[in-house]
């Protein structure tokens, strides 16, 4: 883990974004349960997909499935004050649990999701967008909502993916990065 990211983890730490019944086990490194069948992400996990999305100061970023909050917390210690975070959850308790856990980062919210719409196009263009859910095959209205030269990290079927938006006149470049297990995304 680098420097940057190390110190993201350290300056926002898990069990704040926990219930209570799940704090003690802040520190395991595995999925840990919240509300309504969703959980937090392995640390090990949040830590590859987020060397994986490149995140820079002053970046526009969308949090897809933000569940707790915690990876919408991270996204902006690394984007600073200068950037922007976006947070979207579709579960109306999940995302106002996050909306306060969050709150200290005041260039940061989590939105609730509108039913039928992946992410969050009205506010579109993003730098970078983090799906911490698992797609049936990949999302093109998410792809589309990437600025040029964007990139997305999005776990489909299973298989961790890492989008770099093309130019106008260019394709998508999609490498893959390992096998994982998420919650399922919610595409309808």
């Amino acid at each position: 883990m680098d420097d940057r990211l190390a110190a993201a983890f350290s300056a926002v730490p898990r069990e704040r974004f926990l219930p209570p019944e799940q704090r003690p086990h802040a520190h395991w490194d595995q999925p840990l349960r919240l509300s309504h069948g969703q959980t937090s992400s392995q640390p090990t996990t949040v830590a590859n997909m987020l060397e994986l999305l490149d995140v820079r100061p002053g970046q526009r970023i969308l949090d897809v499935g933000a569940g707790s909050g915690w990876t919408t917390a991270l996204l902006a210690h690394l984007v600073g004050e200068e950037g922007r975070v976006f947070g979207v959850e579709r579960i109306a308790e999940l995302r106002d649990q996050a909306a306060a856990a969050v709150e200290d980062w005041h260039w940061a919210d989590v939105l609730l999701a509108t039913p039928g719409v992946i992410g969050l196009p009205a506010l579109a263009p993003f730098d970078r967008i983090l799906v911490s859910a698992e797609a049936r095959s990949m999302p093109e209205s998410l792809v589309e909502q990437l600025e040029s030269g964007g990139v997305m990290v999005i776990p489909v079927r299973g298989v961790m993916m890492r989008v770099v938006r093309g130019d106008g006149d260019g394709e998508d470049t999609v490498t893959r990065h390992g096998w994982y297990s998420f919650v399922p995304l919610i595409e309808d």
